[in-house]
């Protein structure tokens, strides 16, 4: 069992946590995830871990009430316990100093690119962030991503926050303005194509990361299957991190809309989620 020491409501559907588990904590690094069950008879869920204390042995991770599963979750309070958590799972970011680097996170998005952009930054690149959100009160992790940043846009689709539009409008805003030597987008999967389209467009080398359909996490399962540069590739063991440029974006888009709900047909929460964000 995973002890909750803090819990925080970010939005009317969002939900930040910090859980006991130090072995985990030790070992995590920028990019990487775990898979947790609420309870013996709950679904596997992977979550990005968004930051770790090493010295109290705690993972941070944040999501957002889509079904059942995370329904559940976000009922739990500081003093219950998790039943399992696996981690962490997956292949770290390559974290370098790489010049000035450019940071796009859309919608629960932001919570996967928030320990990339503050690695990246005590790597000792000059940061420049985008945050995108539909409206300002979906806007997550601002100060925290302000902190490590030396330049901060924020777009919404309402322009109720920041510029009103999109964020591949930012990026072509700060290309205009600075030689950008990398580039990372995570969010909705149409948003991260549309970015590396974008970056692809000036030369940038764009990184992605995909979350598919994904059930164990070891790759044995199948379900997190990609093609990268023309080869399958598994999300959970080879990602969950790929250059967006090698990404089969019409088989990745195409193939969540497989799991769109039907009559008669009842989604996992974990399959709502990518739903709700690719379709």
């Amino acid at each position: 069992m995973y002890k909750i020491v803090k819990t925080a409501k970010l939005s009317e559907n969002q939900y930040d946590f910090w859980i006991e588990a130090p072995k985990i904590a030790a070992k995590t690094k920028p990019g990487q995830f775990i898979i947790l069950r609420t309870n013996e008879e709950g679904e596997r869920i992977p979550f990005t871990v968004v930051e770790t204390d090493q010295d109290k042995g705690l993972i941070r991770f944040i999501f957002q009430v889509i079904g059942k599963s995370t329904s559940e979750l976000a009922l739990l309070k500081a003093g219950d316990s998790i039943k399992d958590v696996s981690g962490p799972l997956g292949m770290p970011t390559e974290i370098e100093n790489y010049g000035t680097v450019m940071i796009v996170g859309g919608g629960v998005g932001i919570a996967v690119i928030y320990p990339v952009l503050r690695a990246l930054k005590e790597a000792g690149n000059k940061v420049i962030t985008i945050l995108g959100a539909k409206t300002a009160d979906l806007l997550i992790l601002k100060d925290e991503c302000q902190e490590y940043s030396d330049e901060l846009i924020i777009t919404t689709d309402d322009g109720s926050l920041g510029m009103k539009g999109l964020v591949t409008d930012a990026m072509e805003n700060i290309i205009a303005k600075n030689s950008i030597d990398h580039c990372w987008a995570i969010g909705p999967g149409i948003m991260m194509k549309f970015c590396t389209m974008t970056a692809a467009k000036h030369d940038i080398p764009i990184f992605v990361s995909l979350n598919p359909i994904m059930i164990d996490g070891t790759g044995m399962c199948g379900c997190c299957r990609v093609t990268i540069d023309g080869e399958i590739k598994f999300v959970c063991v080879d990602g969950p991190e790929f250059k967006g440029t090698e990404v089969n974006w019409k088989e990745f888009l195409g193939r969540m809309k497989q799991y769109e709900e039907e009559e008669g047909v009842s989604l996992t929460d974990y399959q709502k989620v990518q739903v709700k964000d690719h379709g």
